[in-house]
């Protein structure tokens, strides 16, 4: 299987107790290079998908490959970057974002290098030998977001990244993801509660069922490239907005049926 290329989920599900699953039958090719987001009411497993993808847990049934290969634990062909930044606040901005390349045993020359060009991609030369504790919480993400990507994995997997910054930089950090994307060319699997931001940022958006977790719906999003904030007036994007926000809304009145 070493010819297959990409992320796939295979008959993949999740049980935390025994008998109640909390993802089932997802099934899900993401090819190389692919922005995809990912919706659902709450409880329907989005975080549990990204944390089998990063191998920060297993299946109960079924099998996440990257590149023809299982994903048996975490490595280094998978970034992650939470709604929290989670910088190490002794450690400059720097060697935050270095601190993969360190526990690789990457020359100290080759991660100096690589370290530069993350914080000039993302806008933070100047505060490379600053402490976290200094920064602003867009700025946090940003480092947070260059640390997952220092390894230069093959897939970027962002929990909710966006979900505690006020509006204005929020909409900010949407332009500055996207850009990286473009930049870097990695695939992205990005789990967020906020319907516009994943139409706005995915080229497909995964809607989850609930009870338990399924894609019910996977949308192809097929808006002007490059994606600048304009896009979000047009009857094209309200339109996908809209039918997303439905679907969301027809889950959770399902879920809330059922309990």
């Amino acid at each position: 299987m070493g010819d297959v290329t990409g992320l796939r989920l295979e008959g993949v599900a999740r049980e935390y107790v025994p008998g109640q699953p909390v993802l089932d039958g997802i099934d899900l090719d993401i090819p190389p290079g692919e922005f995809v987001t990912v919706v659902g009411a709450s409880g329907s497993g989005k975080s549990t998908l990204l944390c089998l993808i990063a191998g920060l847990a297993r299946p109960t049934r079924g099998r996440v490959l990257l590149d023809g290969q299982e994903v048996l634990g975490p490595g280094p062909d998978r970034g992650m970057a939470f709604q929290t930044a989670s910088l190490y606040p002794w450690r400059s901005v720097a060697r935050n974002v270095a601190f993969g390349l360190e526990a690789l045993g990457v020359p100290k020359a080759v991660r100096a290098e690589r370290v530069a060009w993350l914080l000039e991609e993302v806008g933070l030369s100047r505060y490379a030998s600053v402490l976290p504790g200094r920064l602003s919480g867009g700025q946090q993400q940003r480092v947070s977001i260059a640390r997952a990507l220092a390894c230069q994995p093959r897939v970027l997997l962002l929990d909710e990244p966006f979900g505690a910054l006020d509006v204005q930089t929020k909409e900010d950090m949407q332009l500055f993801i996207r850009q990286i994307w473009q930049d870097v060319g990695t695939t992205v699997v990005m789990v967020t509660h906020d319907v516009e931001e994943a139409v706005f940022l995915g080229q497909r958006v995964l809607v989850l069922s609930s009870d338990p977790g399924r894609i019910s719906q996977d949308i192809t999003v097929d808006l002007p490239e490059p994606r600048t904030l304009e896009v979000r007036r047009s009857a094209e994007f309200l339109a996908l907005r809209a039918r997303v926000e439905d679907l969301v809304r027809a889950e959770h009145r399902a879920h809330q049926a059922r309990v």
